[in-house]
């Protein structure tokens, strides 16, 4: 990378049943393991934060990639849905998974799934992500 347009930074404390704040104060979210993890749930959690922020990424690529000229226009009614799992791996640890579920509708199959493929090059969590943990892309034009 050659150069930086943005950063930020985010303190945890507590851990998965603890908090956690960026430093300009904007965001602020109160963490609690989810009950499938042993926790009580009555928090968010690092896999809900990676959803949203994975969604969101994604649905932006989508219109940077439409506005570019060379792909479909991504309608006014889209919309991406992240769903991240975790579990054990088979060495040691925990590992996720990720299912996009795109919606375009209105366009084209085929043109929707260009322009998803593009998206996926474009979008930088796709990128960090990319050979470390599967992600699944499903495309839906149907309105």
């Amino acid at each position: 990378m050659t150069r930086i347009l943005y950063t930020t930074r985010a303190t945890a404390t507590g851990g998965r049943d603890g908090a956690a704040r960026t430093d300009d104060g904007a965001f602020e979210v109160s963490l609690a393991a989810p009950k499938e993890l042993g926790g009580n749930g009555q928090g968010n959690n690092p896999e809900q934060l990676f959803a949203a922020g994975y969604a969101a990424c994604f649905l932006s690529a989508l219109k940077f990639v439409g506005s570019q000229g060379q792909f479909a226009q991504v309608p006014s009614n889209a919309s991406v849905s992240a769903t991240v799992g975790i579990g054990p791996r088979d060495d040691k640890g925990f590992g996720l998974t990720v299912s996009l579920e795109i919606s375009l509708p209105g366009l084209e199959l085929g043109k929707a799934e260009a322009l998803v493929a593009e998206a996926d090059t474009v979008c930088p969590y796709s990128h960090a992500v990319q050979r470390n943990i599967p992600v699944r892309l499903r495309v839906s034009v149907s309105e």
